[in-house]
């Protein structure tokens, strides 16, 4: 993979190139008809500007947050480093109705096929365009099937710092054609509640989700509530164009600054501004080559996103994307520092 990004001040307006050479490897053992093993690992050699010139970027790469550290820095150079981390490794009990999963693992509450309000315990961010296998967690998750389309589950993944642990449960069900779902936890010493919804109106997918939190401890410093709304309708065409429409409301949401690279999102606050606007469109230019255009606005930051990219299947399980990732805003926006990106990405499935 090569990267070209214009980092913002202070690191300087210039172009600096990443080249990144990645494996996964997913495997899985059947220990009993009801016992199965899993383990699920990143290998990635990362070279270039970014590792030689900017401070600190392979510690930031070498972290893992996890109950068990399991980062690895195998190796590491003035201007390379070899890096190693599973994020998935879990041991997975199901019989009947029932299904239990102990160890590092994601956990999936959300709905929306954009913005995620309701995973809790591993949300993810949309513009880390290099992992579509998203992050997990080490958790203990229990799921009781109580029919076709509905669901009891209790999820706990504990932290290093108990108070920062995280404690939930789901109920999911059935009405009218719509799936909904029910969500009360313990988050990182706040009371989380919320749900999310998800059914079809004329052909169009329609889906939601919502969290409000409120501290358990109100400290001098820290955000006593607030409330997330994320909804969105999905629509294929008859020409094979896929729209994604999505409106997300974060009460506090906003960052005073924004750097493409560096920034993290969480749960309690999944985006970089109050207000945000996306669309997407999916297209099949040809039957080897899928093109996807996204945009975002951010009416209260008067900033926008806008990412294109080309995928081409070269030959079976070989695939080329190029990828950009733009941002413009004003100079009071948080975007006036963002980064832009643009990446070549050569895959191969085996």
């Amino acid at each position: 993979m090569l990267i070209s990004a214009e980092l913002p001040e202070p690191i300087g307006e210039v172009t600096w190139m990443e080249y990144r050479l990645q494996n996964r490897l997913n495997l899985r053992y059947e220990a009993t008809p009801d016992l199965s093993l899993h383990w699920q690992m990143r290998t990635r050699l990362f070279s270039g500007d970014l590792v030689s010139d900017l401070p600190g970027y392979a510690d930031a790469i070498d972290q893992d947050d996890g109950l068990v550290n399991l980062s690895w820095m195998i190796t590491e150079q003035d201007d390379w480093f070899l890096h190693y981390i599973p994020d998935r490794l879990y041991a997975e009990w199901d019989r009947g109705d029932w299904n239990i999963r102990v160890g590092r693992q994601r956990i999936n509450w959300g709905v929306n096929l954009i913005t995620n309000p309701n995973d809790i315990f591993n949300i993810y961010s949309f513009y880390d365009f290099d992992y579509p296998e998203r992050p997990g967690s080490d958790a203990i998750r229990i799921r009781r099937y109580l029919g076709f389309s509905s669901r009891i589950e209790l999820a706990v993944s504990p932290d290093r710092d108990m108070e920062n642990s995280i404690i939930g449960g789901l109920y999911q069900f059935n009405t009218r054609g719509y799936d909904v779902q029910l969500i009360g936890a313990y988050y990182r010493e706040r009371l989380a509640v919320g749900g999310g919804w998800a059914g079809d109106f004329r052909g169009a997918g329609i889906k939601g989700e919502t969290m409000f939190y409120s501290d358990l401890d109100n400290k001098e410093g820290t955000r006593e509530t607030n409330f997330i709304l994320s909804t969105s309708v999905d629509y294929m065409f008859a020409n094979s164009l896929f729209l994604i429409t999505e409106l997300m409301y974060n009460h506090e949401g906003g960052r005073d600054q924004f750097q493409l690279m560096t920034e993290e999102l969480t749960p309690d606050n999944p985006s970089f501004s109050t207000y945000q606007a996306t669309t997407q469109l999916t297209y099949p230019i040809h039957t080897l080559v899928d093109s996807t255009l996204t945009a975002i606005y951010y009416p209260d930051e008067d900033a926008v996103f806008i990412s294109p990219s080309v995928t081409w299947s070269v030959i079976e399980n070989l695939d080329f994307q190029i990828l950009g990732q733009f941002f413009a805003g004003g100079d009071d926006s948080a975007f006036a520092t963002a980064g832009n990106v643009i990446t070549a990405q050569l895959k191969y499935n085996f």
